[in-house]
């Protein structure tokens, strides 16, 4: 009876990391400008190796992982430097 426990223990642990390598192939994927079903099926299929292969994939030019950075999101002035620049008034106030 103890073997069937420790199956099932391992059993878990391995699906625990199947399931944390395809969250993190989606991940990356998505920064890098890929889409994150791409790196979610890879995740799913090649398990750690997967996860290997996006932190090796370059980033395209206008992706997250180049204007942000791999963690994280853009701080509160640079996206208001980035409407200035585009000169969009749709959120401020009328002038009188």
């Amino acid at each position: 009876m103890t073997t069937f426990a420790l199956l099932g223990s391992t059993a878990l642990w391995l699906t625990y990391a199947w399931l944390a390598s395809a969250i993190a192939g989606s991940y990356l994927s998505g920064r890098k400008g890929y889409g994150e079903r791409v790196g979610l099926a890879c995740g799913l299929l090649l398990n750690f190796i997967g996860v290997i292969i996006w932190l090796i994939v370059p980033p395209k030019a206008e992706s997250l992982w180049k204007k942000v950075g791999p963690f994280g999101r853009p701080k509160a002035e640079k996206v208001a430097e980035e409407i200035e620049a585009k000169g969009d008034d749709k959120g401020a106030a009328p002038a009188s």
